[in-house]
């Protein structure tokens, strides 16, 4: 196999870059999925509850807040939240349709 030049030895490092941003985005996406769930989970319990109050967990503490409270802040939490990841997404398929486009430069000159 031929020597690389060095327009193909960058070519192929960016296209590692690339590779590496991709993993992760997805792994900051998983993450945020697993939250969005627990969130619903717990609006899901909030629902049914019939009680006024109920803990939440900041810290080392446990605190007691009225169920209207917490409902409000999972509801603003979990819009932050699928903002973030339909950000992620959007930055995901340029990171995918950049290493597309790479992996074909790359291709033709290890060919």
């Amino acid at each position: 196999m031929p020597e690389l030049t060095e327009e193909q030895k960058n070519l192929v490092t960016q296209f590692q870059l690339y590779q590496q941003q991709l993993q992760s985005i997805i792994i900051q996406k998983e993450n945020l999925k697993l939250q969005l769930t627990e969130i619903d989970k717990s609006l899901e319990e909030l629902n049914t509850t019939k009680k006024e109050n109920a803990y939440k967990i900041i810290g080392n503490i446990m605190v007691v807040k009225p169920v209207v409270e917490l409902k409000n802040e999972l509801k603003e939490k979990k819009e932050t939240l699928d903002v973030r990841l339909k950000s992620l997404q959007k930055v995901e398929e340029r990171v995918t349709n950049k290493l597309k486009e790479l992996q074909e430069k790359v291709s033709k000159f290890l060919r």
